[in-house]
């Protein structure tokens, strides 16, 4: 009996332990591997140097489109995709950045680069991991 149970406890521990992997349940966007390391010194991202602004950061493999959304919350930073959650990845899914807001031209939606989501929308947008590395760099990855 002893034995039963300690292989069901032990199965239960290791189905219980999760991947540091991104879980991507969007039907509409694919899932890229990449990692980038962004220089917060060079004057097209100095703004990320201080709370509260956002840039647009364009680099051949990062993210769906090659552009991603960068946001200094004041206690650290997200980073979107600049793809349309909702929509099929197309020319009219290519989000563009207006103050701390990315707006799809495909249906007008706008979503907030604090949390990734828009008023009445199914899908967020697709957030990867940011990494600190210094007080002049960071990483963006998934």
């Amino acid at each position: 009996m002893k034995k039963v149970f300690s292989i069901v406890l032990l199965l239960l521990i290791s189905l219980s332990c999760t991947k540091d992997s991104v879980s991507n349940n969007n039907p509409y966007l694919p899932t890229y591997r990449f990692s980038t390391v962004v220089d917060l010194t060079l004057p097209l991202n100095i703004q990320l140097q201080f709370p509260g602004n956002a840039i647009e950061y364009n680099q051949v493999g990062v993210g769906i489109l090659n552009k991603i959304f960068i946001i200094n919350t004041g206690t650290g930073f997200f980073a979107f995709d600049a793809a349309c959650p909702n929509q099929g990845v197309s020319s009219c899914s290519e989000m563009s950045l207006v103050g701390i807001k990315a707006v799809c031209p495909c249906d007008g939606a706008q979503y907030s680069l604090y949390n990734g989501q828009a008023q009445d929308k199914e899908y967020p947008m697709l957030q990867y991991r940011v990494e600190i590395l210094s007080q002049t760099s960071i990483r963006v990855y998934n």
